[in-house]
């Protein structure tokens, strides 16, 4: 079968040819649909980030699928189910307690493998297996969408976890920051404005722009950094509840706090590179404790962020996965697939249609 894979010492994938693979017990085989290309894809081609699987000369791509039940296996599935899987999965010598809590996504990041990114092979092939406890079912009328479950579950989980932070006391959020106008921005910029009253979300861009196109058409507004940088947004906009980071410019963390409004939190999700700069730490913190300020870091996402993502992707409007998926491309157009310029929101690598079911 023909998988999309990148090879040790290489900096850009290929198409391989590699053995369909055999459901284990409590297995089935998927038939994939379509596999989403992010940002942590294109960190693990440069080498930033991930990591190959022992022994093995190449690493399969794609975390962020949809595919269909093709052998069930003699589990609950049905053949025909269309599903998406999980990224995480336990270490050959067996589960951490984290995974048996059924919190794979709270464990250190050393403890797990991580499906096309660390030390597993990801979805980004004709078929993949996996274990019945990492697929959840969707509605068949997501299956053109469904890899757009993942990225929208790890949105859920920092959600979740700055309302917990907050849990304290009867915080009432009204206005929300995205920094960051790539696909998960814009993602996360949709599902806050139906629960916050204003929602801003920064970017680097020039008008015309199809991502501020999206932004508005929203009904939040955009910020351009480059005219407002994060640390004057409350003199110029006006101070923050929530601030949701997913550009992982280090600066942009620190900047946040300043930022924020009395009482409020912002969300950590871009892993940076390491860089050395100055911060006057002492302002910060003080910042920190006399306005009752948090900061919370997050990543990966669990079972229930999938479920609520399902549900999320469910009531997102047409015309915004339309305007943000601007490319599905088959196996052979590997290079247009992960084009990382301006002109690309989302794109998509297609293996199979949902009517060839």
């Amino acid at each position: 079968m023909h998988a999309i894979a990148l090879r040790r010492g290489a900096r850009a994938p290929e198409v391989i040819e590699t053995p369909r693979p055999e459901p284990d017990t409590d297995e089935v085989l998927v038939r994939t649909l379509r596999v989403g290309v992010d940002g942590t894809d294109h960190e693990v081609i440069a080498g930033h980030h991930g990591g190959f699987p022992a022994g093995d000369d190449h690493l399969v791509l794609g975390h962020e699928a949809v595919g269909v039940v093709e052998d069930p296996n003699g589990t609950a599935f049905k053949q025909g189910d269309i599903v998406v899987p999980t990224v995480r999965r336990p270490l050959p010598d067996g589960p951490t307690e984290y995974f048996e809590r059924g919190e794979p996504d709270m464990s250190p990041p050393e403890d797990v493998i991580e499906r096309g990114i660390t030390g597993g092979h990801g979805f980004m092939s004709e078929y993949f297996t996996s274990s019945t406890e990492f697929l959840l079912p969707i509605p068949d009328e997501l299956a053109e969408w469904g890899f757009l479950v993942e990225p929208i579950s790890i949105a859920e989980k920092a959600i979740e976890l700055a309302r917990a932070s907050r849990s304290a006391f009867d915080w009432q959020p009204e206005s929300a920051l995205v920094l960051g106008n790539g696909s998960l921005g814009l993602l996360t910029t949709a599902m806050l404005t139906e629960s916050f009253d204003r929602v801003y979300c920064l970017g680097r861009r020039d008008r015309p722009d199809p991502t501020i196109d999206i932004i508005e058409e929203l009904g939040a507004t955009y910020v351009d950094s480059r005219e407002t940088p994060v640390s004057e947004i409350p003199g110029v906009y006006e101070p923050m509840d929530f601030i949701f980071e997913a550009t992982g410019y280090p600066k942009h963390a620190f900047e946040s706090i300043e930022a924020l409004a009395p009482n409020g939190v912002a969300a950590l999700l871009g892993v940076p590179d390491e860089w050395t700069f100055e911060v006057d730490g002492g302002a910060l913190h003080r910042e920190l404790v006399m306005h009752n300020k948090a900061l919370v870091g997050s990543v990966n996402s669990g079972y229930r962020h999938f479920e609520a993502a399902i549900e999320t992707l469910s009531g997102l409007p047409e015309w915004l996965l339309d305007d943000l998926v601007t490319g599905i491309f088959d196996s052979s157009n590997v290079e247009e697939a992960f084009a990382n310029d301006e002109t690309t929101i989302k794109a998509a690598v297609k293996f199979y249609d949902n009517e060839e079911r």
